[in-house]
Order: C-alpha cells, then sequence, then structure tokens
C-alpha cells in the first residue's frame, strides 16, 4: 500500500520548485493534490504536468479571503484535508539593516508569517482529526545572518507558529512541525547568491555549499521526502518539533 493512499494534501507555494516536487512525490504515493500559488500560469502548468489527480487555486497566501477560498476549494473539490503543507515564502532582498527597505520588509512579514498564520487559521478547521500540518521554516531560523534581517525575522516567526499550533491542535490529534532546510538548489538561492555578489553567483554558490559539511546543497526532491515522512502516517506520535535538514551545517 502506498503511504499516501486515500489521502488529500494541500500545498501552498505550489508552482515552486519545493511545492510541485512534493507535490508530485505525494500523488505517486497515492495522494489527491491540491496546490495554491499566486502565479496562475505556472499552477496551471504543474497541475496538468500532475494529471487527474492535482487541481489548483491562485491565491495571495496574505489575504484572508483567499486564504479562506483555497481552504473551502480543497474541501469541495477532494472532501477533506489530510495533509497541509503551509509552504509559501518568499526571500527579500540582501541588504543590512541600515539600508533595508522598508516596504520590502513588509512584504516578506506578510508573505512568510501572516500567510502561514492564516494558513492555521483556517485550514486547521477543514483538517480531520489526526491529520498533519507541515511549515516551511529555514536554517535562517535557527540562529541570524547579516544582511537579511527580513527572511531571518520571519523564519524565527513560523516556529512561534508552530509551537503554538501544535499546542491547540493536539486534542484532535492534528500534528504541526516545521522544516528547516540549509541551501536548496532552486530559485530562491540564485536570487539570494545574485543578492550577495551581484554579477558573481556562481562563485558565491560555491562558497555557500564549502560551508556545509556535505558539501553541497539539498535538491527539491530531498525536501520533499522528509515532508512525506511528516505528512505520513509514520509520523503519528512527532508534532511541535523542528526537524533541520542541512548536510550537518547546524552540527558545527
Amino acid at each position: 500500500m502506498k503511504r499516501l493512499e486515500n489521502k488529500v494534501a494541500l500545498i501552498t507555494g505550489g508552482a515552486g520548485s519545493i511545492g510541485q516536487t512534493t507535490a508530485r512525490l505525494f500523488i505517486d504515493e497515492g495522494a489527491r493534490v491540491m496546490l495554491v500559488d499566486l502565479d496562475e500560469a505556472s499552477l496551471k502548468k504543474v497541475a496538468e504536468e500532475l494529471g487527474p489527480n492535482a487541481a489548483y487555486v491562485a491565491a495571495d497566501v496574505t489575504k484572508a479571503e483567499e486564504v479562506k477560498k483555497y481552504a473551502e476549494a480543497t474541501v469541495k473539490q477532494f472532501g477533506k484535508v489530510d495533509i497541509f503543507f503551509n509552504n509559501a515564502g518568499i526571500e527579500g532582498v540582501v541588504k543590512p539593516i541600515t539600508e533595508f527597505p522598508e516596504e520590502v520588509f513588509d512584504k516578506v512579514m506578510a508573505v512568510n508569517v501572516k500567510g502561514v498564520f492564516l494558513g492555521c487559521k483556517y485550514v486547521l478547521p477543514q483538517m480531520n482529526d489526526g491529520a498533519s500540518m507541515i511549515i516551511t521554516s529555514s536554517v535562517a531560523a535557527l540562529g541570524g545572518s547579516a544582511d537579511f534581517v527580513a527572511y531571518v525575522t520571519s523564519k524565527h516567526a513560523t516556529v512561534g507558529i508552530m509551537r503554538t499550533a501544535a499546542l491547540e491542535a493536539a486534542p484532535r490529534k492534528i500534528r504541526v512541525n516545521s522544516i528547516h532546510p540549509s541551501p536548496v538548489n532552486n530559485r530562491m538561492m540564485r536570487s539570494i547568491e545574485e543578492g550577495y555578489a551581484p554579477g558573481h553567483a556562481a562563485e558565491t554558490e560555491k562558497a555557500l555549499a564549502a560551508g556545509i559539511p556535505l558539501g553541497r546543497y539539498a535538491e527539491p526532491i530531498e525536501i520533499a521526502r522528509l515532508v512525506l515522512f511528516l505528512g505520513s502516517d509514520d509520523s503519528q506520535f512527532i508534532s511541535g518539533a523542528k526537524y533541520v535538514i542541512d548536510g550537518a551545517s547546524n552540527a558545527k
């Protein structure tokens, strides 16, 4: 039997590398998946590639009415929510605090913090008892990082949301955990590399990878496999936990 047989998953940030890779893995394991993202054209393309067990809703995760819309659309389409991958996030820009644009700080906090909060607020009531929520945080939530104040702050905040939600959802046996990847080989890291060293992103990638004990970035599928574990029944007694996936970086 497949690990997610007869389960329904809801994934925000569904057009991004981690979101769509997780959706593909979930479907391979027997799930039906609702994808959510702001980019409707990309969502439609991903859903078509994934086939009949995928559907999508274009929504802005920072707006309550649109979060309600995607939560209700999932139940209308598939009848329930067993797994919620609360994954949407943005990186902002690379600037020191004294030069960091206030409007960018606000946008990052809106997507990465308010979006996660609204997801909890409106999806939890739709989730089955015994369901699982996985929140995407970052190794940035485990310490500090110069010139990246909005992202680091937002990812620390997601831990507070996760721990609060885990306690509140426990009476219904709903598990809530967070994942904390180090750099992942995707578009977001290309943006961050360029931000740290404009015109020299490739050199930045090499330097960052060299600082990871396993010597490389994570691949999206490796993150997806962790989400699969936390979404499956294999993790039934795990809640309120931070799952670090960083190639031993945090061991230093």
